[in-house]
């Protein structure tokens, strides 16, 4: 597989409270993939935008694609992964240091923010799995 285009979102419902991932994966042409939507107990909203972001990243690691197009609507979290924003709140250090551990395994890595109302798919999985 050459490139696929991924978008994420983590929510919590109480900010910290009870908490679900969504993500759809697409190759090159728009063909669907995979899609993720699962609860995760509880967490705050960017500790779920963080673990949506890990459990994509560990579900494509096998399909070996040559570049890898991350978006997710939460602007700390791509400018944390991009080194632009430092990651001062000890609950995210771990989560944060995996994203960067399984981003060295990837062939070509791109992480980029969109504006919320491009990410409709990923939320939309994200708010099922807290029904």
């Amino acid at each position: 597989m050459k490139k696929l285009i991924i978008h994420t979102d983590g929510v919590s419902r109480g900010n910290p409270g009870r908490a679900a991932i969504g993500a759809i994966i697409h190759d090159e042409k728009g063909g669907l993939v995979a899609s993720i939507s699962q609860g995760i107990g509880r967490a705050t909203n960017n500790q779920a935008e963080y673990r949506a972001i890990i459990t994509v990243l560990e579900k494509i690691l096998p399909l070996d694609a040559d570049e890898i197009e991350l978006r997710s609507d939460s602007e700390l979290i791509v400018k944390q992964i991009k080194g632009q924003y430092r990651v001062k709140k000890e609950s995210l250090r771990s989560l944060y240091q995996r994203v960067k551990q399984l981003q060295g395994k990837l062939k070509g890595f791109k992480i980029k923010h969109i504006p919320r109302q491009y990410n409709r798919e990923a939320d939309k999985l994200a708010n099922a799995a807290l029904k």
